[in-house]
Parts: structure tokens; sequence; C-alpha cells
């Protein structure tokens, strides 16, 4: 979206921190779908949950609702929206440094993207994981999977074999 197209509610709702990780915002982790506004309707926010699921959807939803009520937006509807599914891809560069700052590594570019869209099954390549991600800290791309889940769902944990310093990464999706 262009900045100067963007309404005050907009930016409001932007704002909103990540509860998982604050240091992100809705908007930096792309799961900020839209911001609408009617005489009728009041503010209409739709989001999308990073995983079918997502605990902290409640809580967003609860954020966003009180920063646009602190700043006069009386009615507020929040939506939850599905489809198209939410993809790291969607996850700005501004919320990869961010990431990178708080030491969990973002994912890797464009995964969800560079395969081609298909109609009907999508194909698996069963027995390979993907390349363990660079560490945050050092940069090292010695690095190591230390367990498939992290204080969420959507994060993995990892270990770098060149500095030694344990880290969570953002699992691509």
């Amino acid at each position: 979206m262009v900045a100067a197209t963007r309404s005050p509610a907009y930016d409001v709702a932007a704002g909103t921190p990540d509860p998982e990780i604050p240091t992100l915002t809705i908007e930096d982790l792309g799961i900020l779908r839209s911001v609408d506004y009617s005489s009728r309707d009041g503010v209409v926010v739709t989001i999308t949950p990073t995983y079918s699921g997502c605990p902290a959807m409640r809580e967003i939803a609860a954020d966003v609702t009180a920063r646009l009520n602190r700043a006069g937006f009386e009615r507020v509807t929040v939506a939850t929206q599905l489809a198209p599914p939410w993809s790291t891809d969607w996850i700005t560069p501004e919320g990869k440094r961010k990431l990178a700052a708080v030491g969990i590594a973002p994912p890797p570019e464009a995964r969800a993207s560079a395969a081609p869209r298909h109609a009907g099954p999508i194909p698996l390549t069963l027995g390979r994981r993907p390349p363990s991600p660079g560490c945050p800290r050092c940069g090292s791309l010695d690095t190591q999977l230390t367990a498939q889940f992290s204080a969420t769902a959507c994060k993995s944990l990892h270990r770098c074999n060149a500095c030694g310093e344990p880290f969570e990464a953002v699992k691509p999706i």
C-alpha cells in the first residue's frame, strides 16, 4: 500500500505489536490484510493467522480494537480471512530485519512463490528437510536443527556450530 493512501485507522492498526514477538508489528509480519471504513460499519480490520489455530489471533484482535478505540474509532470489527493462507513471503523486509535483530532467523526468501501454483494436489519432496537457516548472531551457515518446535509452532530451534549459540528460526510456509 502506498503511504499517501494509508488512512489514520490503517496506521493505528498497522502499529499493533505481535504478542509473541512484540518488536514486530502485525504489518511487519504481513498478517494485516486490510483496514476499511464506512459510516455504516465503522472500521473493519481484516487479519490472517500465521497458521490455522494460532492462539495469538484473539489477543491481536483485542489489541487492534483497543488501539483503534483509544485513537477515537468507536466501532471496530476485526475479521479473520483464511484464504489465501498466510505465507512467510508476506513478512516485510523490515520485519525480517527486526527478526534477525532479536536473534530469530527470518525465513528464506520467496519459498512459497518460487513454486508454481497448482490446481490440484501440491507435490511434496519427502525425506529432505529444508536447509538450516543462517545464524542471526554471527551469520554462519553452519547450523543444525535441534527441535522442530520452539516456543510457538511457527518457529524451530537451531544451534550455530560456529559460535555455539542457540537460536530460533521462523519456519518457511
